[in-house]
């Protein structure tokens, strides 16, 4: 899979088709995978965090969930980079589970919004067989709490599991489980909100014009501002920073 460094992270060079399909052919085997969906949050929290950094980068496939990250690869000269967004990804593998018996599992956001999720998914993709269901609390789960949550997956069968605990944790605790759980684990952050009903989606202008973050921060002014204005901020100029030096970081990475 051709991949480039943004900034450090990596990021492939993937489609909703190719990355479902080997999603699925990874769930079939039963072992343990991890699939990141990065956007200029991730990239600047592996910026600053080193150890956040290689967990992402050890990561089996990292999609470019962000327009803004499309234009780095493309500029990096992965003129064919498209976006794969969670939410979008999650509802490619979805149907490709539902098609082909693959059980699935939700992990994160609340009872009432994993309710509706899994009304949702079921309505959407009929057959679809959703073997696992947990809402953690908010708070570090103690070890014999995060044994049990483990066994529990393992032993219900999922071979597919969705990870919605936002950015950086819901890559951490992949990261951690990697080897202790035999399924293929996909962090899609918002993905439980926005295909369970609770929050809206941008309109497909502000998505492909890299204006979604705008839209989102219109729903949700107090809990994004701070991340929008100062991290985005923080992308822009390093990545620009990066590409006027002779060498620029991003231009680093093997094809």
């Amino acid at each position: 899979m051709n991949s480039r460094y943004v900034l450090g992270l990596r990021v492939d060079v993937t489609s909703y088709k190719e990355a479902a399909r080997q999603v699925g052919a990874w769930a079939k085997e039963r072992r343990g995978r991890t699939v990141c969906c990065a956007n200029v949050h991730m990239v600047m929290e592996g910026h600053r965090d080193m150890q956040f950094r290689a967990a992402v980068n050890s990561a089996d496939i990292v999609t470019a969930d962000g327009m803004p990250l499309v234009w780095a690869l493309r500029g990096s000269g992965a003129e064919k980079a498209g976006r794969v967004y969670g939410p979008d990804l999650m509802t490619s593998v979805l149907s490709l589970a539902a098609r082909d018996g693959i059980p699935v599992g939700f992990y994160g956001a609340t009872e009432a919004t994993l309710a509706r999720l899994s009304a949702a998914c079921r309505r959407r993709h009929p057959g679809l067989e959703i073997a696992f269901c947990y809402a953690p609390p908010f708070r570090d789960l103690e070890v014999e709490e995060e044994d049990d949550v483990v066994r529990r997956i393992e032993e219900s069968g999922a071979r597919i599991l969705f990870v919605g605990l936002g950015c950086p944790k819901q890559e951490r605790w992949m990261a951690g489980h990697r080897t202790s759980i035999r399924c293929v684990q996909l962090g899609v952050g918002a993905a439980f909100d926005q295909l369970a009903g609770v929050t809206p989606r941008a309109p497909a202008w502000m998505q492909a014009s890299g204006l979604e973050w705008l839209f989102r921060l219109a729903v949700e002014p107090r809990r994004l501002w701070r991340r929008y204005f100062y991290t985005n901020s923080a992308f822009v100029l390093r990545l620009l920073g990066g590409w006027l030096r002779t060498e620029p970081a991003v231009r680093k990475a093997s094809s």
